[in-house]
């Protein structure tokens, strides 16, 4: 075909080049600049690689002209690109020094070895003109659900043929056990398109959650006009999923809307996921409220939220423990990521013991760093004292109201556990230092010594060290699986002061504080760069 290009008449010319441009979907402008590309090279090689030569090709006639470009100088030193004033106006009359002329050359034959490699070009040009097209059409269509036709399976990746280019669906990114066949039509996720030298690479998905968003949407119309809306979905592809629905129109039920008359829209969606389950739940503002939901059909007797954490913990009926949890921990764990945080079951004997082991460290503590007696302890713990903070900084009189208390007794516990929180920092104190931990780290906001200590142990020990970190190392959590109980693990939870609690603005703070000196330290050198020496 190119070969033909370079070398036939011009209507052939226009012809092949509207013929490509059809065939590969691309601009007849591109494939006609390739064929000049080509016919500029082969030129080159007929005339001497050294010369500067334009082909160009009347994209209405088919005419094709050939010139080199020479500049009119004074003194000749590049005999291929440059002429002198007297050539140059023997070329072009009236030309003048500085200026660019045209010099026209014959049209070329093409040989065999010309044709062949004008023909490369040509393959290049289009190949690389169809890849950016490609691109260009599958750039922002990410999250669609697009229709191919399997291509072939290769090493457990299947490669789907979606007309204008092809996609892959990655072995984790399918439903298990699923069977693909070559020449299967197959629906998939596209979730996200990267340009890449060989062309563009377009991953899909069918185990993606968005997957069965996206397949909800077509099935169920009150979604695709937004009357219903997907909070949450979470998938244990090809074998259980939930999904999290709220209806904006207080006449229509958003459960039954997505079951459809006798299940018609689930299955239909179910029958796409190879018969994955999917539990429809109606979604709550109350995280509690959706938690319940989320763990059918388990019967939830409590939640009890920890914010701070992002920990829920949920108490069932003995008989119910199994249900809660699921086989292999299945309903907690697509509950978890339905709802965003860590659920913990726990049955009832379970709580019962938590609570009073809670209840029994936290009365010693009192007892322990208050000097006071085991009643006197226990009663500040049954009216909902947790920590020695607590009793220092609140109000006088929600101790003092407490009954068989007084406001003395009152500013006497308050003291003594200012004193005892006073203790803890000195002792905090001489354990970093004893760490190597610098004074400097200790005047950054936020940072109590406890947190120092648990820096140092960490091997961060001066103010660089600490500035080389990013906040997400500093603070972030790390994301626990779901599991029955909370276990006791040396493992780091995440970032180092995760412990803390510290929210993304303080980490930000923090670290930013400890990166002032490095600005300074600029500063006062390109200061000593400006100065000038004294004499």
């Amino acid at each position: 075909m190119a070969s033909s290009a370079v070398s036939a008449n011009k209507a052939e010319l226009l012809a092949i080049a509207d013929a490509v441009a059809k065939e590969k979907l691309i601009d007849r402008e591109i494939v006609i600049e390739a064929m000049e590309d080509a016919i500029q090279r082969a030129a080159r090689s007929r005339y001497g690689a050294e010369n500067d030569i334009r082909a160009k090709i009347d994209t209405t006639s088919g005419d094709l002209r050939l010139w080199r470009v020479v500049e009119v100088v004074e003194q000749v030193e590049d005999y291929f690109k440059q002429v002198s004033l007297t050539e140059g106006q023997k070329l072009q009359p009236g030309s003048a020094l500085g200026d660019f002329i045209v010099d026209p050359l014959p049209n070329i034959e093409f040989g065999r070895i010309a044709a062949q490699a004008s023909k490369q070009v040509i393959f290049q040009k289009v190949r690389d003109a169809e890849r950016e097209r490609q691109f260009e059409e599958f750039k922002d269509r990410a999250g669609e659900i697009i229709t191919g036709v399997v291509k072939r399976v290769e090493f457990g990746h299947v490669v789907v043929d979606l007309g204008r280019a092809e996609g892959v669906i990655r072995r984790d990114a399918q439903i298990p056990r699923e069977v693909v066949r070559v020449g299967d039509r197959i629906r998939s996720l596209i979730l996200k398109v990267v340009r890449e030298a060989r062309g563009p690479q377009i991953f899909l998905s069918r185990a993606h959650p968005d997957f069965m968003k996206k397949l909800f949407a077509q099935e169920v119309p009150e979604i695709y006009d937004g009357i219903i809306t997907i909070m949450a979905a979470a998938r244990d592809p090809g074998s259980r999923a939930k999904i999290g629905v709220i209806s904006r129109d207080s006449s229509i039920d958003p459960v039954g809307a997505c079951v459809g008359m006798k299940g018609s829209r689930v299955q239909a969606v179910v029958q796409e996921m190879q018969g994955e389950k999917i539990d429809i739940i109606p979604w709550s503002t109350d995280t509690a409220t959706f938690v319940v939901n989320a763990l059918q059909p388990a019967t939830v007797s409590r939640v009890i939220i920890d914010e701070e954490e992002g920990r829920i913990e949920v108490v069932v009926p003995d008989d119910q423990l199994s249900l809660a949890i699921g086989r292999r921990g299945q309903n907690v764990r697509l509950a978890s990521q339905l709802t965003g945080s860590q659920i913990d079951i726990l049955t009832e004997a379970d709580a019962s013991e938590k609570r009073q082991r809670e209840f029994l460290e936290r009365s010693e503590l009192f007892q322990n760093e208050l000097d006071v007696d085991e009643t006197l302890a226990q009663l500040l713990v049954a009216e909902g004292f947790t920590s020695l903070e607590e009793v220092a900084y609140v109000e006088v009189s929600e101790i003092s109201d407490i009954e068989g208390f007084d406001p003395e007794l009152a500013g006497e516990l308050q003291n003594r556990a200012t004193e005892a929180l006073e203790r803890r920092e000195e002792a905090s104190r001489e354990e970093r230092r004893g760490l190597g931990v610098e004074d400097d780290l200790a005047e950054m906001p936020h940072m109590t010594e406890a947190m120092l200590v648990t820096l140092g142990k960490a091997g961060i020990k001066t103010l660089d060290d600490l500035a080389d970190l990013a906040t997400d190392e500093l603070i972030q959590k790390r994301r626990v699986e779901p599991r029955r109980k909370a276990v006791q693990s040396d493992e780091p939870k995440g970032g180092i002061l995760a412990e803390y609690s510290l929210t993304e603005e303080q980490g930000n703070e923090i670290i930013m504080a400890a990166r002032a000196h490095w600005f300074e330290d600029e500063v006062v050198s390109e200061g000593d760069a400006d100065a000038v020496p004294s004499q």
